[in-house]
C-alpha cells in the first residue's frame, strides 16, 4: 500500500481552514499555506542540499510549527525525519548523530553552537528562527516549484527515526515506518474522538513519539488544527486550556505534567470549557491524580504505548475512564496484546501480573543499524515491552510498573508504582519515586525518595505509617529520604537508573 499526502489532501479540501498555530511566534497557517511551505521546503532541501529518498534529515530545536513542516517535507521526498533530543549534552548527541548520519541538520537559535560543532559541513547546517529571517526561511522562500511524494513510497518505508529517551541510559534509534504512523492515527484517533473539528495543544517535545503522535500527527491526518507550545510549562498550559480563543478540544501530557498543573495556584479556579479529551500515558498515573481531574470534570483518558509501537497499544474509552479508574484500557483496534510470565508462557487467568507483549502493524521492524538489539526485542514475532500489567475479568489492562523496576523483598514482588500511587495520596508530597536497594535480611527493600511540597514538613515515620495503613507490610519502604526535584527525561519520566546509581553506586 502506498503512502498518501495528508497535507496536500486537506489543502485541496479545506484550504482556508486553520492547520497550525505557533504560540511562541504568533504565526498561524491555514492548510493552503502549510501545504505551500511544506512543498517549497522539500524542493529546497532536494535542489540545494541533495536530500533524496532514504536520506536522513535531523533537527535540533524546541517545539514549533517548523518542526512539523520539516517532518512533512521529509516525507514528500521519501527522506527520513530525525528529531533530536535537545536536552542531551554534546557528548551524548555525538554518537546519536554518528548513527543517524544525516545529510543535513536544522537547528533552532539556542543550539547554534552545538550544531556548528557536530562535524557536518557548514553548508549542511541550516539555522531556523521561528519565522524570522534565517537560512531556513530563505530556503522556503527561495525554492521554485514544489516537491511531490514519490508514487512508490510504501507503508513499510522508514518515515522517522526516534531515539529513545534513555531511561536505561542507552538510547536506540527506533525505526518508525509510514505504516506505523498511519495505523496509529486509526488506533488513537477513533477512541479519542479526533476529527476535522479537533484543536489540539502540543506541549510535549517533538523529538518524542508522544509529542509527534499523541495527538499531533493524528490531528493533522484528520484535518484538524494543531496548536504548538514551545515547551511545557504548567502555568501557561493551564492558561491555554482555558483560552476560549484557542478553542482547544484535545490536550495530552504525561502524568507528571497533569500533576504539576494541579500543584499550580491557578488550578482550583480553572474552567476547562470545550476540552473534550485530556490524554495521558508514558508512566503509571497515580489514582489520586485521576480522581482530582475527574472532580474537575476532566476525566484523564489513560493509555499505554511506547516509541516502538508508534505509540498506541491500548486506550481507555472516555465513557469508561471513571468506572475503570486507573486502567490503560483495552487493546487498540489494529493491535494484539498478550501477557507472559518470566518463561514466556502466555497468562490467560485474570488479575495475574505478566509482561506485556505486542504484535501488529503499529510495531517497529527494529532499531536503526542495531540487529542485535532488534533480535533481543522480539519473541516469536511479539515485541517484548519490558512493562508489567494485569488484566481484569472484563479484559481491561492495568499497568503495574516497568518489569525491570520491580524488586523482590523477602520473596515477594514489589512494584514501585503501586507504592508511589499510595505516596501521592499523602499530603505534603510533590514528587515520589521508589527503588529497591540491597538489604542483608530481605534481599532488597524499598527506598522512597520524596520531594516535599513547599512548606511541608515530612517525617519518615509518618510516611511509613501512612504506607502501612494502605499497603502490605513488605511493600512499605524501609527507608525514606527527602531530596530536591527528581531527575526526569524531557517527557517527565523519572530516571530510575540515575536514582539507583546515586543511591547504590
Amino acid at each position: 500500500m502506498r503512502v498518501y499526502d495528508w497535507i496536500a489532501h486537506h489543502a485541496g479540501r479545506t484550504p482556508a481552514k486553520p492547520a497550525a498555530v505557533d504560540l511562541a511566534s504568533g504565526r498561524r497557517f491555514c492548510w493552503a499555506e502549510l501545504d505551500d511551505r511544506v512543498g517549497r521546503l522539500a524542493a529546497g532541501l532536494a535542489r540545494r542540499h541533495g536530500v533524496g529518498r532514504g536520506d536522513r534529515v535531523a533537527v535540533l530545536a524546541h517545539n514549533s510549527t517548523d518542526v512539523f513542516e520539516l517532518q512533512f517535507a521529509c516525507w514528500r521526498l521519501g527522506a527520513v525525519f530525525v528529531p533530536l533530543n535537545w536536552r542531551l549534552a554534546p557528548a551524548e548527541l555525538a554518537p546519536v548523530l554518528a548513527l543517524a548520519d544525516p545529510r543535513v541538520l536544522l537547528h533552532g537559535p539556542e543550539f547554534a553552537e552545538i550544531a556548528g560543532g557536530c562535524g557536518l559541513p557548514a553548508a549542511a547546517v541550516i539555522a531556523m528562527a521561528d519565522g524570522a529571517d534565517s537560512p531556513y526561511e530563505r530556503l522556503v522562500a527561495g525554492a521554485h516549484g514544489s516537491a511531490h511524494m514519490p508514487a512508490d513510497l510504501a507503508l513499510d518505508d522508514t518515515a522517522t527515526i526516534l531515539f529513545t529517551s534513555g531511561t536505561t541510559g542507552r538510547p536506540k534509534g527506533v525505526i518508525v515506518t509510514h505504516g506505523m504512523t498511519f495505523w496509529n492515527t486509526v488506533n488513537l484517533g477513533l477512541p479519542s474522538e479526533v476529527d476535522r473539528h479537533s484543536v489540539h495543544l502540543n506541549s510535549l517535545p517533538l523529538f518524542h513519539t508522544a509529542g509527534l503522535n499523541a495527538y499531533g500527527n493524528v490531528v493533522f491526518h484528520a484535518g484538524g488544527t494543531n496548536v504548538v507550545m514551545r515547551q511545557f510549562d504548567p502555568a501557561r498550559m493551564l492558561e491555554h486550556l482555558q483560552d476560549k480563543g484557542l478553542g482547544l478540544t484535545h490536550a495530552y501530557t504525561v502524568p507528571s505534567g497533569w500533576q504539576f498543573m494541579v500543584q499550580d495556584g491557578g488550578f482550583a479556579e480553572a474552567d476547562f470549557g470545550r476540552l473534550r479529551i485530556a490524554g495521558t500515558g508514558g508512566s503509571p498515573c497515580a489514582r489520586s491524580l485521576l480522581e482530582t481531574w475527574a472532580d474537575k470534570g476532566v476525566p484523564l483518558q489513560q493509555g499505554y504505548g511506547m516509541t516502538e509501537t508508534s505509540p498506541t497499544v491500548m486506550l481507555i474509552d472516555v465513557d469508561q475512564a471513571v468506572r475503570k479508574l486507573g486502567s490503560a484500557g483495552l487493546p487498540a483496534l489494529h493491535t494484539e496484546v498478550r501477557l507472559v510470565d518470566r518463561d514466556g508462557r502466555v497468562i490467560d487467568a485474570p488479575d495475574k501480573v505478566g509482561e506485556i507483549e505486542v504484535r501488529g502493524p503499529n510495531v517497529t521492524p527494529g532499531y536503526w543499524r542495531a540487529s542485535d538489539a532488534t533480535a533481543a526485542a522480539f519473541r516469536d514475532g511479539w515485541l517484548r515491552t519490558g512493562d508489567a500489567a494485569r488484566r481484569d475479568p472484563e479484559g481491561y489492562y492495568f499497568i503495574v510498573d516497568r518489569w525491570k523496576d520491580m524488586f523482590i523483598s523477602g520473596g515477594e514482588n514489589v512494584y514501585p508504582a503501586e507504592v508511589e500511587n499510595v505516596l501521592y495520596r499523602m499530603p505534603g508530597i510533590a514528587e515520589a519515586a521508589v527503588i529497591g536497594v540491597p538489604d542483608e535480611r530481605w534481599g532488597e527493600v524499598g527506598l522512597a525518595l520524596l520531594v516535599p511540597t513547599q512548606g511541608a514538613a515530612l517525617d519518615a515515620a509518618a510516611v511509613q505509617a501512612f504506607c502501612r495503613a494502605n499497603l502490605a507490610g513488605y511493600k512499605v519502604p524501609r527507608h525514606v529520604r527527602l531530596r530536591g526535584p527528581l531527575p526526569r527525561t524531557a517527557t517527565g519520566k523519572v530516571l530510575k537508573h540515575v536514582l539507583r546509581a546515586e543511591e547504590t553506586g
